[in-house]
């Protein structure tokens, strides 16, 4: 267990869903859906980033996003670290479409560099632990975050103080029951100390 081959986003609307994230953002085989009526509320404890090229390609996904349904969180603008904003999907997920370049050189364009899966931690240490355990080397490391070095192609992972993601994101921290998360990259079912969930 190094690395996230696809996940799994539980939704109460398995046709509205599939329609929103094929119309979107075009993720095929790496975003999996299916149908739950698990109880959930509030901030589910993580968030999805999508990683571009430039702020062109990030304002073009925000806005397909919204005009697909989406809740704006925090609208796209220039930070300290590049470009970006994040919205709520319909079925309740938050997703950051972010770049560190603050200037368009091309065309705007729908291509996705990578997906980052953030997971807000009570207690970073611990999760870090737990997941150092399972094979996942650190790449970045510092106070609150940790960014783990994940092969070329699968899916980033990275650990945040759940109160500072749910910030950064826009979004209130309160929240409760399922994550509606199943992260797919391991050879047994395992739960984080977090309480989300990996499988086969």
């Amino acid at each position: 267990m190094n690395s996230i081959d696809t996940l799994t986003l539980e939704v109460a609307d398995l046709a509205a869903a599939q329609n929103f994230y094929s119309r979107v953002f075009g993720l095929g085989d790496r975003l999996r859906l299916r149908e739950s009526d698990a109880a959930t509320a509030g901030f589910r404890g993580f968030t999805l980033s999508l990683i571009v090229a430039q702020p062109a390609d990030a304002v073009l996904l925000l806005d397909d996003a919204i005009a697909a349904g989406a809740t704006v969180l925090k609208p796209a603008a220039k930070s300290l670290w590049g470009f970006g904003g994040s919205v709520q999907a319909p079925d309740g997920a938050v997703w950051n479409i972010a770049t560190s370049s603050k200037k368009d050189v091309k065309p705007a364009s729908r291509t996705i560099d990578d997906i980052v899966l953030l997971l807000g931690a009570e207690n970073v240490a611990e999760s870090k632990r737990f997941y150092t355990e399972r094979g996942f080397a650190v790449k970045k490391s510092f106070g609150s975050y940790v960014d783990f070095d994940t092969p070329e192609g699968s899916i980033g992972l990275g650990l945040y103080k759940r109160a500072a993601l749910a910030k950064s994101a826009g979004i209130a921290a309160d929240g409760g029951g399922s994550h509606r998360l199943v992260i797919n990259g391991t050879d047994a079912e395992i739960t984080d100390p977090d309480g989300f969930a990996w499988a086969v």
